[in-house]
């Protein structure tokens, strides 16, 4: 069986650039699929996410309102800092908008349900190019991007949008303004801190990669880490919308993996040399 294995190996690694890019389209073809069969599920679901996921930030017993409010009586003892109710009303504008947003959440919520799959057809399109070490910690690389991912998702989800909805949902301009919000602006919202949190936690991995072939270095991630400061300030400030607790609370985690890739870094460096 691993003869067998071994001489797949070399065939898909001596194959021409059209058997390649017909590889690839399989490859493609079955992540698709697996989104697909995720979409699916989040369709039929559509209206427990809205209601209960996308909109639970938006509602005071919301969890991480409930522990900011613990945490209030604990240092406290008194609701000083917990959270009350945030006026919120949706309104459809469009005709077909509660449709299209339907299929927002059921194509996104696909594509992060097959995340880790995605991530496995990754691998064997690349793999024959791999030498054995590395196919031998293929498992652990797509386990690890798999856990920065859905920690940075749960991360924009739990922390990011329930103080940024708290802050710019109560946020007042004048007292003539009515409060109504559209189900586009909800729904893209609550996902664009989660995937965007999602995105920027996979930095450790893209860090090791980039350490792997020698494009970065520990010595040269210290030297611009300043430089790196204001890129991931710049990088928050346009994921998150514009409060700045919203961005220093996206910049705190990504400054920390921005370490975590130095540390990285530098064991990529002792293990090659």
């Amino acid at each position: 069986m691993a003869l067998d294995q071994v001489d797949v190996d070399q065939q898909e690694a001596t194959m021409s650039f059209f058997e390649h890019l017909e590889a690839l389209r399989w490859h493609i073809m079955r992540a698709l699929i697996a989104v697909g069969l995720g979409a699916i599920f989040a369709f039929v679901k559509g209206t427990y996410i809205f209601d209960h996921i996308l909109l639970g930030p938006a509602r005071s017993d919301f969890w991480s309102y409930k522990v900011i409010c613990d945490l209030s009586y604990m240092l406290y003892d008194s609701d000083k800092i917990c959270i009350g109710d945030i006026q919120f009303n949706i309104q459809q504008l469009k005709l077909t908008e509660q449709f299209y947003q339907h299929l927002v959440i059921a194509f996104v919520g696909g594509a992060i349900l097959a995340f880790p799959y995605i991530l496995y057809e990754v691998y064997r399109f690349v793999k024959p190019a791999l030498k054995k070490s590395e196919k031998r910690y293929s498992g652990l690389a797509i386990l690890s991007a798999s856990v920065l991912f859905f920690s940075g998702v749960l991360f924009g989800y739990y922390i990011l949008s329930p103080i940024s909805i708290n802050f710019l949902g109560n946020y007042t301009l004048s007292e003539i303004v009515i409060r109504q919000f559209t189900i586009t602006s909800i729904i893209g919202f609550v996902l664009m801190l989660s995937i965007g949190a999602g995105i920027m936690f996979e930095l450790p991995l893209v860090v090791y990669f980039l350490a792997k072939v020698g494009l970065v270095t520990s010595a040269t991630l210290k030297q611009y880490r300043k430089v790196a400061l204001v890129v991931i300030l710049v990088v928050s400030a346009i994921v998150t919308p514009p409060d700045v607790a919203s961005q220093i609370l996206l910049s705190i985690p990504i400054l920390l993996l921005y370490e975590l890739g130095i540390f990285i870094a530098s064991k990529v460096e002792l293990k090659y040399d």
